[in-house]
C-alpha cells in the first residue's frame, strides 16, 4: 500500500505521462452518473461535489444542464489543470480542491456527493473510516450520495493499484446505517483500450438524524 505522498506522486505521474483521453476510467459520456443525479430530483441551485473528478467531463455536462454550484476534488493537480484548461472561463465558476479525500475539510456543506471509482482504492480500513468521516462532515442531512466501484466480478486492480470490490451489503457496511440505499445499477465500462470493466453504482440518501433523543 502506498503512503499518501507516494499515492499523490503515482496519480501525478499518470496524468503527466498520459492524456486524460487514454486513462482507463475516462468516459466520453458519463451517462450513468447523469441518470442517477437526475433521479434525485436535485435542485440546480444546490451544491454538488465530484470526488475524484479530476479530468472527468461530468462537471462540464452538469454545468451545461444548468447546475450552478459545482465543485471538483482530486488528489492530482495535473488532472484538475486538464479540466480547468478544457473549461476555459467556465472554470472560474467552479470550486476546485486539490487534496486527498480522506483529509478533506469542506468550507461549506454540499447536498450531493458523487464518487466514481475513488472509494474502491481505499484498501486500508482506517482510510475508509476517514473517507466516511469526511463524507459526513460534508453532506447535509437528507443529502444524496452516489458511489461507483468495481463490481464483485470486476477488476481487482486499477492503474497498478489494488482495489476493493463491492456489492450492496459490503458497501452499506462501510458507509453505515446513516445512509439509506435507494438504488443499485450495474455498468460495463469500455476503456479507451477497449477493455470491459464491470462497475456497480450505488445511490444513497443520508437519513436525517436528530440531535435530540427522547
Amino acid at each position: 500500500m502506498l503512503d499518501k505522498k507516494e499515492e499523490k506522486k503515482h496519480w501525478e505521474h499518470i496524468y503527466q505521462t498520459k492524456s486524460p483521453l487514454e486513462v482507463n476510467w475516462y468516459q466520453t459520456n458519463p451517462s450513468m452518473s447523469l441518470e442517477l443525479i437526475e433521479k434525485t430530483k436535485f435542485n440546480k441551485e444546490q451544491r454538488i461535489i465530484d470526488v475524484g473528478g479530476g479530468a472527468s467531463i461530468l462537471v462540464d455536462c452538469l454545468f451545461k444542464e444548468g447546475f450552478k454550484q459545482l465543485a471538483v476534488l482530486d488528489i492530482s493537480a495535473q488532472s484538475l489543470q486538464y479540466a480547468k484548461t478544457r473549461l476555459g472561463e467556465t472554470a472560474n465558476q467552479i470550486e476546485w480542491y486539490e487534496t486527498d479525500v480522506t483529509a478533506f475539510q469542506p468550507v461549506h456543506p454540499y447536498e450531493l456527493w458523487h464518487d466514481r471509482t475513488v472509494f474502491h482504492f481505499l484498501t486500508h480500513a482506517e482510510d475508509r473510516k476517514r473517507y466516511v468521516r469526511a463524507l459526513k462532515n460534508t453532506l447535509v442531512p437528507n443529502g444524496h450520495l452516489i458511489i461507483a466501484t468495481f463490481a464483485i466480478d470486476g477488476p481487482s486492480k486499477c492503474s497498478g493499484l489494488d482495489i476493493v470490490q463491492y456489492d450492496a451489503p459490503l458497501l452499506c457496511a462501510e458507509i453505515g446505517e446513516e445512509f439509506e440505499l435507494l438504488e443499485v445499477r450495474n455498468e460495463t465500462h469500455i476503456t479507451p483500450a477497449k477493455v470491459a470493466q464491470k462497475l456497480t453504482y450505488f445511490r444513497f440518501k443520508r437519513r436525517f438524524v436528530s440531535l435530540f433523543r427522547v
